[in-house]
């Protein structure tokens, strides 16, 4: 084929992210381009090559463009897929010597694998070339002359020359992304979406009160400045090419320039942004520097709860305040962002009343927590992630702004949850000043509306939601939650960074043995005389089981001078508790010598670092890593004391069959009472709540079910949450 002459149309593909493709056409016509139809992130156009430079140059939104050499039908199978492109005239596109590279995308049924895809393009274009006489082209990945672009979908196969390049994304300016996951075009796309480009005509001021590394203020300052957003690239893939005419190119970037220079004179509008990380900061102002408008862009160090309107702001016309805030990948992150979104809201409301208001997220249940209305929203994507973009009109805070703002109202039935808390309080406060205990529970699901477990550990609050039944409206549900979680700091007086969520359902499969983060967050509590490690954040339970606080209290009690077994010991608090002996009995010995079992490795270190943490002697006080069934089978030892507090159900990997309490713990209670000595007892507990003691074992020892004196206070709405047996051998309890 020969080249067509650069006046001639072009035929064209421009790539975009999923969302954005009818923003993309309406700009590509902008900039004098025909565009026809649109795909998933891709819009089909026609323009001349000045067309094709100035949608590289200028397009704030697409990702490639594309010049297409052919659009073919029918191709499922790599021989027709490698025919398909040795009939192009490869000679026209690929300069002698030049390298080339291959982005394949799509698949058929005989091709499943994008690099095969890219290897049997590539092997068309040398089969072409080699006969033609030419030499065979290297192939450089990384940096190639000529970038090819291939797609291929249901049979339809597009073949093309990347004039792009690298992604136009990449604008040049933002050097370290760890700052600023916001890719540039999707930034521009919710400027445009936000209806900047009008705001920017006029002048108006644009601020963002998380700004990070400066994305949303640089690509705005860039539009109100007539800046071409790629202007700055020094290299594009058109000048890899073959047809490339440098002349052309040359004439649209000097024009570029000389817009931009007029532009950033002429700019009225100025940007404002607002961070609490020095970091960010810094990044913003690089990038701003790296992108030529620093001088339109004003950073302040400050977090949400000192934003106000900028100095030498007046009664100016109103303006828009713009943010991409985080948004809690991790349920765990949710405390910190429900109050900041609230008081995203609330500052906004004090110091721009009557400006336009844009936030996007990936979590629009979180926007809810704003409390303004959001008249548009639209959906986009951030990655892999579904978000939205909020658009609301800022209307005025009740009653005068002030620096610290009013807290928003709360609707009747978080109020409900709040007063139940305080209710809470109130009615634990004699018990826990007599007791000492600063580990407690507070609420269990006392409102059904609100299906939350709330534990205090000192100054940090654990949040456990159960997961709502199907004939719960999950919406409703998260609403909820979220207004627990804006409740939760303010009445226990705790700051939202140390209120830790997560959900409490059913475990399947090996999901019950799985860390749930990876904080190594872990802080000391104390328990009567014990000292004791919890971790709030990293697995599902924190290391230490409140409602068996009485149990381990009564084993403290009866331990001392005793061997002492802890059987499933999981972090082996109990075994530190009869270890130490009795509460308020300072000097008296506890328990003589102790083993602790358990099947986790996890768990025994954990379980080591308690006592350590308490000055416990290991070659007095030992852990052993086994399945407890398998070790009280083989054991030779007798112990006095003995507890055993399987789990409700466990299929871990590291044991033979599975484990279900109803079912087995007869057998476990026999083997237990196998190593027994004359005169000791065997405390059995589970927290199965449907829980039945096997009758043939009253038959056969002397059996006590004390489940209703092991609860305190904070526990006895729950009477079922678990169930303690003494067990003694009978003709010694007789």
């Amino acid at each position: 084929m020969t080249l067509p002459p650069h006046d001639a149309t072009l035929d064209l593909l421009a790539t975009c992210p999923q969302g954005l493709e009818l923003l993309l056409a309406e700009e590509l016509a902008a900039l004098g381009a025909e565009p026809g139809k649109t795909t998933v992130g891709g819009v089909n156009l026609r323009a001349d090559l000045a067309g094709a430079y100035r949608a590289c140059l200028w397009s704030r939104l697409a990702n490639r463009v594309v010049l297409c050499l052919a659009r073919e039908e029918g191709i499922e199978t790599p021989e027709q897929l490698r025919a398909a492109v040795a009939a192009i005239d490869w000679s026209r596109h690929l300069a002698p010597g030049a390298t080339l590279a291959v982005d394949f995308h799509g698949r058929s049924e005989a091709i499943r694998h994008t690099r095969f895809g890219a290897q049997t393009v590539k092997d068309g274009v040398v089969d072409r070339l080699q006969a033609a006489g030419l030499a065979r082209p290297d192939v450089d990945l990384k940096s190639p002359d000529l970038r090819l672009y291939a797609h291929l979908h249901r049979g339809r196969l597009i073949i093309g020359v990347d004039l792009s390049g690298d992604s136009l994304h990449r604008r040049g300016y933002r050097r370290d992304v760890g700052h600023a996951p916001l890719k540039e075009n999707l930034a521009a796309a919710l400027l445009v979406r936000a209806g900047w480009p009008a705001l920017a005509r006029e002048g108006r001021v644009l601020v963002d009160p998380l700004c990070g590394a400066g994305t949303l203020l640089i690509e705005a300052a860039m539009m109100a400045a007539d800046m071409a957003p790629n202007l700055a690239r020094e290299r594009f893939g058109f000048h890899g090419w073959a047809g490339h005419d440098e002349s052309l190119w040359r004439e649209l970037k000097r024009e570029a320039e000389t817009r931009a220079s007029i532009g950033r004179k002429r700019c009225r509008s100025h940007f404002h942004g607002f961070d609490q990380s020095p970091a960010a900061l810094a990044a913003a102002r690089a990038n701003a520097m790296r992108a030529g408008i620093p001088a339109l862009i004003t950073l302040t160090g400050a977090g949400l709860a000192q934003l106000a309107r900028p100095e030498g702001l007046g009664v100016e016309p109103p303006g828009l305040v713009i943010t991409n805030p985080p948004y809690g990948e991790r349920l765990g992150d949710l405390p910190e962002l429900v109050g900041l979104y609230a008081q995203l809201g609330e500052r906004v409301r004090a110091a721009f009343p009557g400006w336009r208001l844009a936030v996007f997220t990936a979590n629009p249940d979180l926007g809810h927590r704003i409390g303004l209305r959001a008249q548009k929203q639209y959906a986009l994507r951030n990655g892999p992630l579904e978000a939205k973009l909020l658009l609301m009109e800022v209307t005025e805070a009740d009653g005068p702004a002030s620096g610290e703002g009013t807290a928003p109202r709360r609707s009747e039935g978080a109020q409900m949850f709040a007063n139940r808390l305080e209710k809470n309080r109130k009615r634990l406060k004699k018990w826990l000043k007599q007791s000492g205990e600063r580990c407690y529970r507070l609420y269990d699901a006392d409102m059904p509306e609100y299906a939350l477990a709330v534990d205090l550990y000192g100054d940090r609050v654990h949040v456990q939601e159960y997961a709502a039944p199907r004939s719960v409206d999950a919406a409703q549900a998260q609403k909820r939650l979220f207004e627990a979680l804006a409740v939760i700091p303010e009445v226990l007086e705790v700051d939202p960074t140390r209120v830790v969520v997560k959900r409490r359902e059913r475990q399947s499969g090996r999901a019950q043995y799985q860390k749930q983060a990876a904080s190594g967050e872990r802080f000391e509590v104390r328990e009567g005389r014990a000292r004791l490690w919890v971790n709030l954040r990293d697995y599902l339970d924190t290391g230490l089981f409140l409602d068996h606080r009485p149990v381990r209290r009564m084993l403290g009690e009866m331990a001392p001078g005793k061997r002492f077994l802890n059987l499933f010991c999981y972090t082996a608090t109990a075994t530190v508790q009869a270890a130490l002996g009795p509460r308020g009995a300072e000097g008296c010995a506890g328990a003589s010598d102790s083993v602790s079992v358990d099947l986790s490795n996890t768990y025994l270190e954990w379980a080591r670092d308690n006592f350590a943490l308490n000055g416990l002697d290991p070659s007095r006080h030992r852990v052993v890593r086994d399945d407890c069934l398998r070790w009280l089978e083989t054991a030779g030892a007798e112990f006095d004391l003995i507890f055993m507090d399987p789990p409700t159900f466990s299929n871990s990997k590291k044991m033979e069959g599975t484990l279900d309490v109803q079912r087995d713990h007869g057998r476990l209670v026999r083997l237990a009472m196998a190593r027994l000595a004359p005169g000791g007892t065997l405390v059995f507990s589970n927290n199965q709540r449907r829980f039945t003691l096997d009758a043939d074992l009253a038959e056969h020892y002397a059996v006590d079910d004390i489940s209703a004196k092991t609860f305190d206070p904070d526990f006895k709405r729950n009477p079922d949450l678990h169930h303690v047996f003494l067990i003694r051998h009978r003709e010694e309890a007789a």
